[in-house]
């Protein structure tokens, strides 16, 4: 799977996870909130800042219709209408380049998840680098197909795809135009539990479609998404916001600032760990060799004399013959006198 470079960042399994701090509605309507959200996405050392481009129109319709309200106990926006949620969750569009130009100033990569064509083309007019696909767009192949139409680079969250259709998003993609893709293995439920987030699937995906595959994570805390460096995700994303308590639409499952900065350093100390196949000490620990244990003379020994239990011990440190010669050595005799405190350097 190739390296994708989005301005001075490179993309792959070769370099640190892409973190990516996902904005959403948690600016709760605060131009300034979301501002200083992006602030502090940079100061936990996020590497992207990502919100949603849309309006209620663009989304939904605007009817009584029961369709059209959420009627869900287990879910977190359960008597909502969805007209009214997402006018609660959408980020104004003329708020787009004053967060973009921050995040940029802050050394971050600033870009959106479209959802629908004209969403696009306004992106487009921003210059951003890159476009996310949301798991409930995934099927959107009109979308898919605008989308990778552009040459940016693609990355999709997979949220309740199927193999089949995981296949046909792929497929449109790469027809339409889109060289770079990412998937994401993502678990469409707000929060999501790490018993329901099948992280294994990561290699299996990689292997089958030949893509670098990340994670959309949706559970609490860092451990799922540290874990899922280990299988191979260059991507992580989360929802970012400034405090739980103060609310938000996705505030409930999205990471508070010094959680965010814990997954950016857990999640390269877990790539750091992956290293290569390796057996034998490393260079450093070459001088630790020394501490292991090997054979020593607990007392004085005579020429002539025979090794026993009772003159020699396997101790540390390690600068004697090895200990699995300890049986060898037993009644054998020294042709020199040994003292105390000796290494035994051979067998006798």
């Amino acid at each position: 799977m190739k390296n994708i470079k989005v301005k001075e960042t490179v993309i792959g399994s070769g370099f640190k996870p892409f973190i990516i701090a996902e904005m959403s509605g948690n600016h709760n309507q605060s131009l300034d909130r979301a501002l200083e959200i992006v602030e502090a996405a940079a100061k936990s050392g996020a590497h992207a800042l990502k919100i949603q481009t849309y309006t209620a129109d663009t989304l939904t319709l605007n009817v009584a219709h029961p369709h059209f309200k959420i009627e869900d106990e287990e879910n977190l926006w359960n008597g909502e209408s969805l007209y009214s949620l997402y006018q609660k969750a959408y980020t104004p569009w003329e708020w787009h380049k004053p967060i973009f130009d921050l995040a940029n100033e802050l050394g971050m990569i600033p870009f959106s998840t479209p959802f629908d064509e004209t969403a696009v083309d306004f992106l487009e007019e921003l210059g951003v680098e890159l476009y996310k696909i949301a798991s409930f767009e995934n099927t959107h192949l009109p979308l898919i197909k605008k989308v990778a139409a552009t040459g940016k680079p693609m990355i999709v969250s997979t949220g309740m795809a199927s193999i089949a259709e995981l296949d046909e998003l792929v497929q449109t993609a790469r027809n339409a135009g889109c060289k770079d893709l990412i998937l994401l293995k993502c678990t469409s439920t707000y929060p999501a539990e790490p018993l329901n987030t099948n992280i294994k699937t990561i290699p299996h995906m990689q292997e089958l479609f030949d893509v670098q595959v990340g994670l959309s994570d949706h559970t609490m805390g860092t451990g799922v998404a540290v874990a899922s460096v280990a299988l191979g995700a260059t991507v992580i994303e989360k929802h970012f916001t400034l405090s739980r308590e103060e609310g938000g639409v996705d505030s409930a499952f999205s990471m508070e600032p010094h959680e965010m900065e814990a997954l950016v350093i857990e999640s390269e100390r877990a790539w750091q760990s992956l290293g290569k196949v390796a057996y034998g000490p490393t260079e450093k620990e070459k001088g630790s060799l020394k501490f292991r244990r090997s054979i020593y003379v607990s007392k004085d020994i005579k020429a002539g004399e025979a090794f026993t239990e009772d003159n020699i011990r396997v101790v540390r440190p390690g600068y004697g013959i090895a200990p699995k010669y300890y049986e060898d050595l037993l009644n054998t005799t020294t042709d020199k006198d040994l003292k105390a405190g000796e290494p035994v350097l051979k067998l006798f």
